[in-house]
């Protein structure tokens, strides 16, 4: 009856209330601000790119200064926080953990954690809201976002991954404890349709736009250096942190089948002790 037990607690635990359909909403919303950080970089790095071509990129009209404002200062933040984030799932995917954040059981508002989850959340809602409100009434989502040459499969599946293992720990160490601490006081369990929701979000975003507008972030630095034009800070660092999620997402598979190795190896230790007892037992007989 151990089944019936668990089939009971999965579907008891596992059904929303009218909160916890906001709760999710609220954790699916947040989650999404990184991948529309990498979308937004993206397609301000295109955007940059095709005014420094164009002649009159250079004429004093108000109307292109603040193009300028929203085409550097917006990205140049946010290339910081994403960095942070970035950086911090590589190193719990190497380690399995993560120093950048302090954990600790008390859930109290003076957690160092809790404060720096606090800052982060509010800084990527206030610039990717900026970022995406400029973009928009600068007609930057106008033009075609396919661009360029297209990365391959493989590197497109890892990014994938990389991806979604930094979305997970984007969830895990800045949404939940902001939105657990608000909603309930306390750090909440993850549940199972939290994990479906934020799979399936991220996949409908990478869907729509994201997989063909992300590799902008490699494509433009490529083209400037063909070009002989100046690459900036902002053009390497963008690149970077493509390779960084391609490579948060090698480390994954790379994890996995560590794992179904040693599963594997696991069970063929005991299948062998197994035998060895049972051929002893029958010696005995």
């Amino acid at each position: 009856m151990g089944w019936q037990k668990k089939a009971k607690e999965f579907f008891n635990c596992g059904v929303p209330t009218h909160k916890g359909v906001f709760y999710l909403l609220t954790i699916t919303v947040l989650n999404l601000l990184l991948p529309l950080s990498f979308l937004l970089l993206a397609t301000l790095s295109r955007a940059q790119y095709y005014l420094q071509t164009l002649t009159w990129y250079h004429s004093p009209q108000p109307f292109l200064y603040f193009l300028s404002l929203v085409l550097y200062i917006n990205p140049s933040i946010l290339y910081i926080l994403v960095s942070i984030v970035s950086v911090a799932t590589l190193i719990h995917g190497l380690t399995g953990k993560i120093t950048l954040f302090s954990e600790s059981s008390c859930s109290s508002v003076l957690q160092p954690r809790l404060h720096t989850a606090w800052i982060l959340l509010c800084m990527f809602q206030v610039f990717v809201g900026l970022g995406i409100e400029g973009s928009i009434a600068a007609g930057v989502y106008d033009s075609d976002p396919s661009y360029g040459a297209e990365r391959s499969l493989l590197s497109r599946v890892f990014f994938l991954l990389g991806m979604h293992e930094t979305t997970q720990v984007w969830t895990r160490m800045v949404v939940r404890p902001v939105v657990d601490n608000t909603l309930f006081g306390v750090e909440r369990k993850e549940r199972w349709f939290e994990r479906v929701a934020m799979a399936a979000s991220l996949g409908t975003l990478w869907w729509w736009r994201l997989r063909e507008e992300v590799e902008t972030l490699v494509v433009v630095a490529e083209a400037k250096k063909e070009q002989l034009m100046d690459v900036g800070i902002g053009d390497f660092v963008g690149w970077w942190l493509y390779y960084l999620t391609v490579t948060i997402g090698m480390v994954r598979i790379v994890k996995g089948l560590m794992w179904m190795f040693m599963i594997s190896l696991c069970r063929r230790r005991v299948t062998g002790i197994s035998h060895v007892e049972s051929s002893q037992n029958d010696d005995k007989v």
